[in-house]
């Protein structure tokens, strides 16, 4: 059984950072893409950033470049998101990604992603 577990969300002040990490189990992705999309109350899910299997190449939203950077473990199987510099308007739950494609580039669009954790709340207050 396939499992991506989020963790490292929580509760920060705007202009605070924030690591999640999303650990997969039960099948290895180290020739996969994956990425964090996040997802608002009241809004459709949205891509964040993505991370190609080797870790060469990443891809970000135009909002989070410069403060956010997307890294991989492949050893543990387990990718991460660096949050800096976060705003209130980052708030959401934050799903971490497996795609089951093997090499390509880091894709932004969820659709390409079969595998999905539970998600983790990350809350900026003002």
């Amino acid at each position: 059984q396939v499992q991506l577990v989020e963790s490292g969300g929580g509760l920060v002040q705007a202009g605070g950072s924030l690591r999640l990490s999303c650990a997969a189990s039960g099948r290895t992705f180290t020739s996969s893409s994956m990425g964090w999309f996040r997802q608002a109350p009241g809004k459709e899910r949205e891509f964040v950033a993505a991370i190609n299997w080797n870790g060469r190449n990443m891809g970000y939203a135009d909002s989070v470049k410069g403060r956010f950077t997307i890294s991989r473990d492949n050893a543990k199987n387990t990718v991460y998101l660096q949050m800096n510099s976060l705003k209130p308007g980052n708030t959401a739950v934050y799903y971490c990604a497996a795609s089951s494609r093997l090499g390509g580039p880091p894709d932004t669009d969820h659709h390409k992603y079969d595998y999905w954790g539970q998600g983790t709340q990350v809350t900026v207050s003002s």
